[in-house]
């Protein structure tokens, strides 16, 4: 049979799952944004504190990235994704309820931790593409990458605005549920 240039159905559901992974780490990294000034001034933080919260996940990503990447070739990338996804769940229902500073810090260095999943998703991704297609599985990656910065801060702002102050975190915990069922089926 010649090879027709297409992905098999079963692998166009997990490039679409990583993808949905990937774009879920950038919407939670970008949803607080709009947000996180007003809980860290209600909280009284300073701007060193403020700096820390905002820092604290990006430095938690990379901190797991490599940790992760490593132990996902030990005990395979879907239960490291899945349990990823769910303390990303779990770093967002302590976000949206947040009832003092440290909450809300140990919410950003749970979910930066958990979005330390894309080196996993990565390596996922180049396992189930074949070498000529590895460019364009990479490029499903960047994509999430750029859809996800953009509409995160957006999502943030919006789900504030008009359903309070809780909903940008439990719209994330609902992405990131969502995900999980569908990673995991």
């Amino acid at each position: 049979m010649l090879y027709s240039g297409r992905m098999p159905p079963a692998s166009r559901a997990r490039v679409g799952v990583i993808f949905f992974t990937v774009l879920i780490d950038l919407i939670g990294f970008g949803i607080v944004m709009p947000i996180l000034p007003f809980y860290a001034h209600r909280f009284g933080a300073s701007g060193l504190a403020y700096g820390a919260v905002l820092g604290i996940y990006s430095f938690m990503q990379f901190l797991a990235t490599a940790l992760l990447g490593k132990l996902s070739d030990r005990v395979g990338r879907r239960p490291l994704l899945l349990a990823t996804m769910l303390f990303n769940a779990a770093g967002y229902v302590l976000f949206a309820f947040a009832g003092s500073y440290w909450l809300l810090f140990l919410s950003r260095v749970i979910s930066g931790f958990a979005g330390g999943n894309i080196s996993v998703a990565q390596a996922y991704m180049a396992d189930i593409s074949t070498p000529s297609e590895r460019s364009r599985a990479m490029g499903v990656i960047g994509a999430a990458f750029g859809i996800g910065f953009s509409a995160g801060p957006a999502v943030g702002g919006l789900a504030d605005q008009f359903l309070g102050h809780t909903a940008p975190g439990l719209v994330a915990v609902g992405l990131s549920l969502a995900n999980f069922v569908s990673a995991y089926f």
